[in-house]
């Protein structure tokens, strides 16, 4: 594993940590999604860093990143990113988006297609959102009760509330448990030393129900949800874009893809990853780097 220099950055009102390597001549910034940090891409920044020079901040109360306003959109945590390349002067990036880390990226791409080179998104949140219903027993959502407040979402009995004990707690058991059924649901898990850190580093999420929130308020459409009206920023993306999408993840359905898809109005590809879940860094990590380096 290369050397990486972990840094740490006054954006605004908060501090951003941040993971850099590489020596490459493209400048590529990684964006991690939600319960995660930048540690997750450690094996794909290795990968790439004789292409790229790399940039994977943690995003505002992930990780060792600070938490000093709550926030309620997916564009403040972009608008934040803008901050980070500004003061590093970064032009021509390339942007890789994980999850909610897509949702992220394609609205950095829409606000700023001067400085977008490129955005690849593994397995992203649509561009409609992740809406948040009220669920039974089972599990099953009711789609005529959506969670509209922040203290709904936070007593969400089945799919937040027992994450926000288990962050209150420092319960690495129960993440270890939610993620080998719902994230690593392709071909490979973690080697345990690797899966130690990770959880470790998951654990010092502090935003859960602003993500969960800011979540199920994105959308970048025209179109009109149980939310409201979308932005239409999903048109203002200009530059090529490539979907990578696994055919086991149950996080991310197939279909976010192909929304997103639908309502590029940019180059666009889709790269379907075999025997891969919701992790492909850990399931295809030589299929994705090859992605990446195009």
């Amino acid at each position: 594993m290369i050397e990486m220099e972990f840094k740490k950055m006054q954006v605004g009102n908060e501090i951003l940590a941040y993971r850099e390597c590489g020596e490459g001549n493209r400048t590529l910034l990684l964006v991690h999604g939600n319960m995660s940090s930048s540690l997750h891409f450690d094996h794909l920044m290795n990968a790439l860093s004789d292409e790229f020079k790399i940039y994977a901040p943690d995003l505002r109360g992930f990780g060792h990143s600070s938490y000093h306003e709550s926030f309620d959109s997916l564009k403040a945590l972009s608008e934040d990113l803008e901050y980070f390349v500004d003061k590093l002067r970064l032009r021509d990036i390339e942007l890789v988006g994980w999850s909610t880390g897509g949702g992220i990226a394609m609205q950095f791409a829409a606000d700023n297609p001067d400085i977008t080179k490129r955005l690849v998104l593994l397995e992203s949140v649509g561009v409609t959102g992740y809406p948040l219903y009220l669920k039974d027993e089972a599990g099953q959502p009711d789609l005529s009760r959506p969670l509209m407040t922040k203290s709904e979402i936070a007593a969400d009995p089945i799919q937040v509330a027992p994450v926000l004990e288990a962050l209150s707690k420092g319960d690495s058991a129960f993440y270890r448990a939610l993620w080998d059924a719902a994230i690593y649901t392709g071909a490979k898990k973690p080697a345990v030393e690797d899966y130690v850190r990770y959880i470790s580093e998951m654990l010092l999420q502090r935003n859960l129900v602003d993500i969960d929130y800011a979540l199920s308020r994105f959308n970048m459409t025209n179109l009109e949800n149980v939310y409201g009206k979308g932005t239409g920023d999903v048109k203002k993306i200009k530059c090529p874009v490539v979907v990578v999408q696994g055919e086991k993840d149950i996080v991310v359905p197939m279909s976010m893809a192909e929304e997103i898809l639908d309502h590029l109005e940019c180059e666009k590809t889709l790269k379907v990853l075999k025997n891969s879940g919701h992790n492909p860094m850990v399931d295809q990590l030589e299929k994705v780097t090859s992605i990446i380096i195009g």
